[in-house]
């Protein structure tokens, strides 16, 4: 049977490079948002957005604090994991518009996460003390870092991931998916 994963969508980003809302971009008459929760849905028992407030999904706060990159969002996600009694947590971005389908497999067993877009990764809720113990350390808070602190695999996908920097990304994928 399905293992017990804890979907998070991560949108702590500010969406700087984007211009506005990124989250509430429409693609095929849908918010990236409310894509990337939908996604997630089809895989996990339960999914949360961590990093903003109003969500197609319940939300968390960012731990230890906002502004400190997706890894607090993951954070975050770990720690309701393990307390919820989760085995996994399967991530994404609130830019991540498309995911391969076969994803869970694809990044299982736990840890592993797709080496062109780390915030897309399948985390064990053991990992919650090594994220802990990065975020509360003076030096940088990197993906990288965590990766290789819990010794996960990056995996790399064939099928097309779609990441979301600009409209212009959202004009190329609107025209790709076809009428």
């Amino acid at each position: 049977g399905l293992r017990m994963i804890l979907g998070c969508v991560l949108a702590g980003g500010l969406s700087s490079r984007f211009g506005s809302d990124k989250a509430l971009a429409e693609l095929g008459g849908q918010t990236l948002i409310a894509r990337a929760v939908e996604m997630l849905a089809g895989w996990c028992e339960y999914v949360v957005v961590v990093g903003r407030e109003e969500a197609p999904a319940p939300t968390l706060p960012d731990w230890p604090r906002p502004g400190m990159g997706p890894l607090a969002g993951i954070a975050a996600a770990l720690h309701l994991a393990r307390d919820e009694g989760y085995e996994a947590v399967l991530t994404c971005g609130v830019d991540s518009a498309v995911l391969p389908e076969d994803l869970p497999a694809l990044l299982g067993p736990a840890p592993a996460y797709l080496a062109d877009q780390p915030v897309i990764g399948l985390w064990p809720a053991s990992a919650v003390t090594a994220i802990e113990a990065i975020l509360e350390s003076e030096g940088r808070h990197s993906m990288k870092q965590f990766a290789e602190t819990i010794g996960a695999r990056a995996v790399k996908s064939a099928s097309m991931s779609a990441n979301i920097h600009a409209p212009a990304d959202l004009a190329e994928l609107e025209k790709r998916r076809g009428p």
